[in-house]
């Protein structure tokens, strides 16, 4: 019987940073394979183990890639530290724990994936999306709480601004490059607030973050560079903000990523409908969420258009902090949440079926 807190404590102990995935997509595949799962890795390097046989699939799509700065794990009390714990290795080990409590019904099986590269450009999601047939029903797997659905995240877009102008001293009239960027970013923030002015909720806010801005100059030139990303909500596509960043640039010289539109899933799915009575049964209050950041969701959702909601235990104020880490017990209570969800959702959809 796969032992629960030790494959977490294990996955959360092999560090595992964006594209230094291999080490912990191994030690999973082989939990995986010892708990009674077929495994593979594809092509991507995606770790994938599956039970049961048949045309009907649900997966549950984690990922094992973590953001860079390694936390020494240790358990203290109830709580286990490192990084991972919370973004994304707790639910990818809830997700992995419960796959091997449950028996799949005749003509379904359950596949669990540990996606790479997820904090940098979901590489390893992109490859699931266009190899991999529509399931009928996709978990994700982020951090929820053990009583919470997640039902949406926002869309992303990242933007590298550039400025360069002729070098000057600095007592004279003309302006520097670095105010020039300065120019840029408030009317960048001005432009948001003035959008933002009906939204009710963070996850309706057009939210732009400064990421880093570095000012050179080579004695000729002076230059100054920006990385600014946003984070969209339904009503603002990536190209909106490619339109209106190019009306403000003035002349300095913008790139951009493609952009990652934002998605909510319907409430009314039946994998709300299972979860719903599985979180009562094991004593919550069950509670929707939608997310600032950006998930898989939003990359294989739209295509697949199936069931799908993201869950999974821990604190996700947490996510890529110096002090990450998970409750041991709110963990064990999202595998019993997950098994038992699952399993009501096997039962709807044989009655549903004729």
């Amino acid at each position: 019987m796969l032992d629960e807190i030790n494959l977490l404590k294990g996955l959360v102990s092999v560090y595992s940073p964006s594209q230094q995935e291999e080490g912990a997509v191994h030690f999973l595949v082989s939990q995986m394979k010892d708990a009674g799962f077929q495994t593979e890795i594809d092509a991507a390097g995606n770790a994938i183990g599956f039970r049961g046989s048949g045309s009907h699939e649900i997966m549950l799509l984690g990922h094992i890639d973590t953001v860079p700065g390694e936390i020494p794990v240790r358990i203290d009390g109830d709580l286990l530290f490192g990084r991972g714990t919370v973004d994304a290795k707790g639910p990818l080990a809830c997700f992995t724990a419960a796959a091997s409590r449950l028996n799949p019904p005749a003509g379904w099986k359950i596949t669990v994936i540990g996606a790479v590269g997820e904090e940098s450009a979901s590489h390893g999601a992109y490859h699931l999306r266009d190899t991999r047939d529509r399931p009928e029903a996709l978990v994700i797997g982020e951090p929820s709480r053990w009583d919470r659905i997640t039902l949406g995240f926002k869309g992303s877009l990242t933007i590298g601004y550039t400025y360069q102008q002729p070098s000057a001293h600095s007592a004279g009239k003309n302006g520097t490059a670095s105010e020039e960027a300065i120019r840029f970013w408030n009317e960048v923030v001005a432009w948001c607030s003035q959008i933002n002015q009906d939204s009710s909720t963070n996850y309706s806010m057009l939210s732009p973050t400064l990421h880093s801005i570095h000012s050179y100059t080579d004695g000729f030139k002076d230059s100054v560079k920006m990385r600014i990303q946003f984070r969209l909500p339904p009503s603002i596509q990536p190209q909106d903000i490619s339109t209106r960043l190019d009306e403000l640039k003035g002349e300095a010289v913008l790139t951009h990523d493609e952009g990652i539109p934002a998605y909510k899933a319907d409430k009314n799915n039946p994998l709300v409908r299972a979860f719903l009575p599985a979180i009562r049964q094991h004593g919550g209050i069950p509670n929707f969420s939608t997310k600032s950041g950006t998930s898989d969701m939003n990359i294989v959702a739209p295509l697949w258009q199936c069931p799908v909601i993201a869950y999974g235990p821990g604190d996700s104020s947490l996510d890529h902090t110096p002090n990450e880490h998970i409750s041991l017990t709110e963990y064990l209570k999202s595998i019993d949440v997950l098994s038992a969800a699952l399993s009501q959702f096997w039962s709807q959809a044989s009655t549903a079926t004729p």
